[in-house]
C-alpha cells in the first residue's frame, strides 16, 4: 500500500504542475486537443463505461433487478413530483423511499435478502480513521504517475460538461481545477488515501439537482471529514442494499451520458462530417466496451483508451484528407 501512495503523491505533483502550466499559458494548446466532439464523446464515455458496474450487480437476480427499477421509478416521482428544497435533493429522497420499500419487502415480508442493522449497534459512535504512511518507490511512480494525462483529459470533461449544464465558460478556471486535484490528490496519497480527482458521480447529481453552488461541496467536506470519524454512520452507509445503490447508478450514469450529448448539441457538431462520425463512433465504443490495454504492470483502461483515441484519431483525421470534411453516406 505504501508503495502505492508513493505513486499516488508523484501523479498528483505531476498533475499540479500541468495546472500551473495551463493557468500560465492558458487553456488554447487544450482546446486544440480536446474540441466539443472529442470532449463531448469522452464525457459519454464516461457514463457510458460506468453503466455496466450498475447494471451487472443486479443482473444475476430478478429481485435484485426489481428493486434497481423501484430505485429508478422512486427518483424519477421525486424529480417530477416533488417542489422546492425536496425536489433539490431528490437523489436522497429517491434513495430514502427505496430504502424503504427494500426493507419493507425483505425484513418485513422475508423476499430477497434482508438488510442487517446488527453492524450498526456494533460500531462505536466515534473512532479515528486508519493513516498509512508512503513509501516511495521509482518503478510504483514511473507506474502510476502517467495517469495524471488520463486525469487532465477527465477532469476537462467534467469541466465541460459542467459549463454544458450551467451556460457558463468555465474554461479559465481549467487550471485551477486541474492544480487542485493535483494537491488533494498529494495530500490524500501523503495519509494513507487513494487519488481524488472529479468525480462523474457528482457531476450526475448536479445535472439531476441542477444545484451547481460551488459552496456546496465546501460544506460536503466539512462534513465528510466529520462523518469520517463515526464507524457507525460508516456501518449505516453499509447497509444499503446493492439494488439500491445500482438503481441509483444507473441515473446517475446515464446522465453522464446525456451530458457529453448536451455538448455536442450546445456546440453544433456536425456529426454528418466523416472526421466527427468517426471520432465520435471510436471513442463511444472503446469506452462503452471498456477497451484496455496494458503496458507492462500499467493497465489504460476503456476511459483511457478512449481519451487517448480521441485526441490522436481526431488528430491524425483532421489533419489527413482536407480536414475531413467529407459527408458520411
Amino acid at each position: 500500500i505504501g508503495l502505492a501512495l508513493g505513486g499516488i503523491i508523484a501523479c498528483g505533483a505531476i498533475y499540479a504542475v500541468i495546472g500551473l502550466i495551463v493557468m500560465a499559458m492558458g487553456t488554447r494548446w487544450i482546446e486544440f486537443l480536446l474540441p466539443p466532439v472529442v470532449t463531448g464523446a469522452i464525457v459519454m464515455t464516461i457514463g457510458l463505461n460506468l453503466a455496466p458496474v450498475a447494471v451487472s450487480s443486479v443482473a444475476g437476480s430478478n429481485f435484485d433487478a426489481a428493486m434497481a427499477l423501484v430505485t429508478i421509478l422512486c427518483i424519477g416521482l421525486a424529480a417530477v413530483l416533488t417542489r422546492g428544497m425536496l425536489q433539490r435533493l431528490l437523489i436522497l429522497v429517491g434513495l430514502v423511499a427505496a430504502y424503504a420499500i427494500y426493507a419493507l419487502v425483505t425484513n418485513g415480508l422475508g423476499w430477497g435478502t434482508p438488510i442487517d442493522f446488527s453492524i450498526i449497534e456494533e460500531a462505536a459512535w466515534f473512532g479515528m480513521p486508519a493513516f498509512t504512511a508512503p513509501t516511495f518507490s521509482p518503478h510504483a511512480m514511473v507506474l502510476i504517475a502517467p495517469v495524471a494525462i488520463i486525469l487532465v483529459a477527465e477532469n476537462l470533461g467534467h469541466i465541460k460538461a459542467v459549463g454544458a449544464m450551467t451556460g457558463r465558460d468555465l474554461d479559465p478556471y481549467i487550471g485551477r481545477a486541474f492544480l487542485g486535484d493535483g494537491l488533494a490528490t498529494m495530500v490524500s496519497g501523503a495519509s494513507g488515501g487513494t487519488g481524488v480527482t472529479t468525480y462523474a458521480e457528482n457531476i450526475g447529481v448536479m445535472a439531476v439537482t441542477r444545484v451547481y453552488s460551488t459552496l456546496i461541496f465546501v460544506a460536503a467536506a466539512g462534513f465528510a471529514i466529520l462523518l469520517g470519524f463515526s464507524p457507525r454512520f460508516g456501518a449505516l452507509i453499509q447497509t444499503i442494499p446493492g439494488p439500491v445503490l445500482a438503481g441509483a447508478s444507473i441515473v446517475v450514469f446515464g446522465l453522464i451520458a446525456v451530458a457529453g450529448a448536451r455538448i455536442w448539441v450546445q456546440n453544433q457538431v456536425d456529426l454528418g462530417e466523416n472526421t466527427n462520425l468517426i471520432v465520435a463512433a471510436v471513442t463511444l465504443v472503446l469506452g462503452a466496451g471498456n477497451f484496455s490495454i496494458d503496458f507492462g504492470g500499467f493497465t489504460l483502461d476503456g476511459i483511457g483508451t478512449a481519451t487517448f483515441g480521441a485526441i490522436l484519431l481526431h488528430l491524425v483525421l483532421r489533419h489527413g484528407t482536407g480536414g475531413g470534411r467529407g459527408r458520411a453516406i
